[in-house]
């Protein structure tokens, strides 16, 4: 089971060299791409919010949704001040209920790989797929791949710091990756440790094209890095577009 209980209030500090704007600019690259405009985005598994407000700054209209409610109270406060203030929504992915359509939908940091079940993805596809605007929407994401995955099956990781030690541990089998965290953090002089697991599943890129176009997704398109380069193999991140046709 996927938890960020421990994880969640130190999740922006292990993550501060993730370059948010690199990603913000793809998006609009992409939506110049694709001859678009949009103007009410859906941040789904929006984590703490960190790429909902660069978003929400540049102008677009923001909903962020996310299955942790620890995450999502990271992210509401560190919004707050602005205006309008995006809309938070405590969901998992299969279970996405909006109150109407989005002109797009963008998925991030291989969020798509923590469903682990390939029925609960299909569903999270069909989900987005019916609240995207029709005709126009945009459904965009990115997976870790499983050459990225054979890579690092094995290997361990340290993040340190004055306040906090964590040590995570990646294990592949069946098709499922296991991070184990270990996250020792010191309060009042005495170290207290707490112990999280996370999973991912190793989805094959034609096995996700399956599932958009099953979904009633069209024009998929997948790439290689934020210059839109083709997938060559061997990528550790491969990103999809698709657009709703009905």
């Amino acid at each position: 089971m996927n938890s960020y209980q421990a994880l969640s209030a130190y999740y922006d500090r292990f993550t501060e060299d993730v370059g948010y704007a690199e990603w913000a600019d793809f998006f609009q690259a992409l939506f110049r791409r694709e001859a678009l405009s949009p103007k009410l985005i859906l941040d789904l598994a929006c984590g703490t919010g960190r790429l909902t407000r660069l978003m929400t700054e540049r102008g677009y209209e923001m909903i962020g949704a996310d299955a942790s409610p620890e995450m999502l109270m990271q992210a509401m406060e560190s919004t707050m001040e602005l205006s309008p203030r995006p809309l938070f929504l405590n969901q998992r992915m299969e279970e996405l209920d909006l109150y109407g359509t989005v002109d797009a939908c963008l998925c991030c940091l291989d969020s798509v790989n923590y469903v682990t079940e390939p029925a609960a993805l299909r569903e999270a596809f069909r989900r987005v797929h019916l609240f995207l605007e029709p005709k126009t929407g945009l459904f965009v994401f990115d997976v870790n791949t499983p050459e990225k995955f054979a890579r690092i099956d094995g290997q361990s990781y340290v993040r340190e710091e004055e306040d906090v030690f964590c040590v995570w541990q990646a294990a592949v089998e069946d098709e499922l990756c296991a991070y184990q965290f270990d996250i020792f953090s010191r309060e009042n002089g005495l170290w207290r440790r707490a112990q999280e697991t996370h999973e991912e599943r190793v989805y094959p890129l034609e096995t996700l094209r399956q599932m958009l176009a099953e979904a009633g997704f069209a024009d998929i398109h997948t790439y290689g890095d934020f210059a839109f380069s083709p997938v060559r193999g061997g990528e550790d991140r491969v990103f999809f577009t698709a657009r709703k046709r009905d």
